[in-house]
């Protein structure tokens, strides 16, 4: 895992937002790009944070499973 707490709300609120807005024909089909930090905020794992070597959770703050 290397998304932390406050990194996982922002991506799920963007995710479900951009979705949302592409269910209601508020904006285009790019919306489903929403998709991506949907899941990622939701397993916790983002590839691009892997790949740079970069996790936004505290040693301190939360819990390793």
């Amino acid at each position: 895992m290397n998304v932390g707490n406050i990194d996982r709300i922002v991506r799920v609120s963007i995710g479900l937002a951009l979705i949302l807005g592409t269910v209601f024909g508020r904006i285009g089909p790019w919306g489903w790009l929403g998709v991506i930090p949907l899941l990622t905020g939701l397993v916790r794992i983002c590839p691009l944070y892997s790949a740079l070597k970069i996790s936004t959770i505290s040693a301190k703050s939360e819990f390793k499973a």
